[in-house]
């Protein structure tokens, strides 16, 4: 089945939608996956062969927005969806859509780690930020935390030290010398447009859309995440009671073959590394 790369959510829901209403998915064979283009239907499309090789073929719905996958799996148009971390999918479950049954996901399995980036058109370091230096972030609760863990391993905040980082938010900041101006509100798939544009004197950007835009994501920012013990590993998401499903285990499988990682790590180049969580 062909892949279809699409962009907006709009373009998703019309394809799922037609999908749905055609009869084209074979339950049976097809495994339909919700993904961002960069990089995970990139490796997606590097298991295509071996899944063909066990009798499946690979349907990729790719779009270029953080809510449609989580909306594709609770309608139960997708198996799966590739593209988020465990933190953001628990921050969908039980805040954005508390008590509602559809979203009853759980983590089939962990597999690439992108390593998010702090980005600046004038200072080389995040020391070097002006007082009052504006700062645009994603607008997720969930990624506030492993932000703003950045800039106190760098030394300009303090965080509140009872609140766990993934928790973390930028009210949990108990010292912040620089007053520096952290705005947690942007979309983020236009930060690095914003950051082009420069909007921002420092600009947080998420791998997978820095490496849309061209972006260098090992040697262009002035900060990177830790790779250590980070809780964000980008995970395959399923709706619970799928998880060993004969599919979602030869998926998994298939996005752990060696081949495959040798992929992530030729094409990227540290800016995404293969996990196996």
């Amino acid at each position: 089945m062909k892949t279809h790369w699409m962009t907006t959510a709009a373009a998703l829901a019309t394809a799922l939608l037609l999908s749905a209403c055609g009869g084209g998915r074979d339950a049976d064979h097809t495994i339909t996956v919700a993904a961002n283009p960069v990089p995970h239907g990139e490796v997606l499309e590097q298991t295509r062969p071996i899944l063909k090789a066990q009798g499946y073929e690979l349907d990729i719905k790719v779009v270029n927005d953080y809510i449609v996958p989580n909306t594709a799996l609770a309608n139960d148009d997708v198996d799966a969806n590739f593209f988020q971390h465990e933190p953001y999918m628990n921050t969908v479950i039980h805040v954005e859509h508390k008590g509602d049954p559809k979203y009853d996901f759980v983590k089939a399995g962990g597999y690439l780690l992108a390593p998010i980036g702090i980005y600046s058109k004038h200072y080389k370091r995040l020391q070097d930020l002006p007082d009052g230096a504006k700062v645009l972030m994603r607008n997720a609760v969930a990624d506030e935390g492993r932000v703003l863990a950045i800039f106190q391993r760098e030394g300009l905040i303090k965080l509140n030290p009872n609140v766990p980082i993934v928790s973390a938010s930028v009210a949990d900041i108990i010292d912040n010398p620089k007053h520096l101006d952290f705005r947690p509100n942007i979309e983020a798939s236009m930060l690095p447009a914003m950051y082009r544009n420069d909007e921002g004197d420092a600009i947080v950007i998420n791998a997978n859309f820095a490496l849309g835009a061209g972006l260098d994501p090992v040697h262009d920012p002035i900060a990177v995440e830790a790779s250590n013990n980070n809780p964000y590993i980008n995970i395959v998401a399923v709706r619970r009671g799928h998880e060993h499903d004969p599919k979602v285990e030869a998926l998994l499988g298939a996005l752990r073959d060696p081949k495959v990682q040798q992929f992530v790590i030729d094409k990227y180049k540290g800016a995404i590394i293969p996990v196996n969580d």
